[in-house]
């Protein structure tokens, strides 16, 4: 796992936002009429992914949570790329600019699911060392 001390660590966040940002920069492309619709999907969904994987990572002390937050990141994935073959069939991207980014995606749901499949690898493990005991404090009459 190395010396991850922040979600911008993690190699899968690093790849999801490398990949949002290359789906803005090409969707600027789109025609006018794509904007609030193809246009506005792709792009909520590309960063939906980011967004997702440092929330989890701020849930890692949850397991459940934390395995919740990556699978909607891994649920954000699947619908881009989705958003990426409507866009290649429409016109919008080139086969290649599609495949690429599909790729980048396939790597991204990859680590997903490694991540989620065991989630004890990266989670926050309670302490077991028992909690001090504290004394009661006096009651005032």
């Amino acid at each position: 796992m190395g010396d991850i001390r922040s979600f911008k660590d993690l190699r899968v966040w690093e790849k999801a936002i490398a990949a949002a940002m290359e789906i803005f920069e090409l969707t600027k492309r789109f025609p006018v009429e794509e904007r609030y619709s193809l246009t506005d999907q792709i792009r909520r969904s590309s960063r939906s992914v980011a967004a997702n994987i440092s929330e989890a990572w701020r849930k890692r002390r949850y397991p459940a949570a934390f395995v919740s937050k990556l699978s909607d990141a891994e649920s954000e994935a699947a619908e881009t790329q989705t958003w990426l073959e409507i866009a290649y069939r429409c016109q919008y991207l080139t086969l290649q600019q599609a495949q690429a980014l599909d790729q980048q995606y396939e790597a991204i749901l990859s680590q997903l699911v490694v991540m989620i499949s065991k989630p004890e690898k990266w989670t926050i493990r309670p302490s077991t060392s028992p909690r001090p005991q504290v004394p009661p404090s006096p009651r005032l009459h």
